[in-house]
């Protein structure tokens, strides 16, 4: 795979759509006067703009490890970007407000990486992160079997069924770290416009190692046949392509010093 598998681009066709489930789970964030926000797995930064203007007092800082994506990261005041990766990311203080958006579902041993985020937090901070849950969808589930074809030598190392916890899970997990946890989900309809809406979705995010990975005549079959796949489990209708998609929403509390 190549160093730098993530084009902006792509990423930034259904900016509005991405962008939702952001302000969602920052919403749930009860935090008064952090002075220290980090956002994990920036991408392009324009998210993590939204922070600096959310809590205008607070220092903010970002970090991905895509230079593609950190390379479009907006100039600010009280805001800095570095490229960096989730497992081997160390605050230089500690973080009042750490956030996450749509990154752990890389990470396959995320689960582990959790205590450590919240014994980042200064006392009373906030962990708040989100993922895709719709690995179980058609998108995923059809992707899934088509690594398994013709092309698994390519591909079969790519196949990964369920990436993610439930939000129960989750709740278990930072509860037991003494942690006070909001977890919850939701599916978004999204209605796509376009011919191939949900293989441009997914071109983007799903579908970018397999893309990397495959040489040039095998990559235009395999979406040739994906794209047939998708659009009979995601009929285009005349206002659009119904693409339905549940995320898992997780805000933790560290406990204050007084208690």
């Amino acid at each position: 795979m190549s160093r730098d598998m993530w084009d902006p681009e792509i990423y930034d066709r259904y900016a509005d759509e991405r962008s939702r489930p952001f302000f969602d789970l920052v919403g749930r964030i009860a935090a008064r006067h952090p002075a220290y926000v980090v956002d994990a797995g920036c991408g392009t930064g324009d998210l993590t703009a939204e922070l600096a203007r959310r809590w205008p007092e607070a220092e903010v800082h970002g970090f991905d490890s895509s230079p593609a994506m950190v390379d479009k990261a907006p100039a600010g005041e009280r805001l800095s970007f570095s490229v960096g990766d989730v497992m081997e990311w160390t605050p230089e203080r500690p973080v009042d407000v750490l956030v996450s958006n749509a990154v752990l579902q890389w990470v396959p041993e995320h689960r582990e990486l959790l205590p450590r985020w919240v014994g980042a937090l200064a006392p009373g901070g906030w962990l708040a992160f989100q993922v895709p849950g719709n690995f179980d969808a058609p998108s995923h589930v059809l992707l899934r079997d088509l690594c398994r074809t013709k092309w698994l030598e390519w591909l079969g190392d790519l196949v990964r069924h369920e990436p993610v916890g439930s939000p129960a899970e989750y709740l278990e997990q930072l509860a037991a770290l003494g942690c006070e946890v909001d977890a919850w989900e939701t599916t978004y309809m999204h209605v796509l416009p376009g011919e191939n809406a949900v293989l441009r979705w997914v071109s983007g995010t799903a579908l970018r190692p397999v893309i990397d990975r495959l040489p040039a005549p095998e990559r235009n079959e395999f979406l040739a046949d994906f794209a047939a796949l998708l659009n009979d489990a995601y009929p285009r209708r005349p206002y659009g392509t119904v693409f339905p998609f549940r995320r898992i929403f997780v805000v933790a509390r560290k406990p204050a010093l007084d208690g």
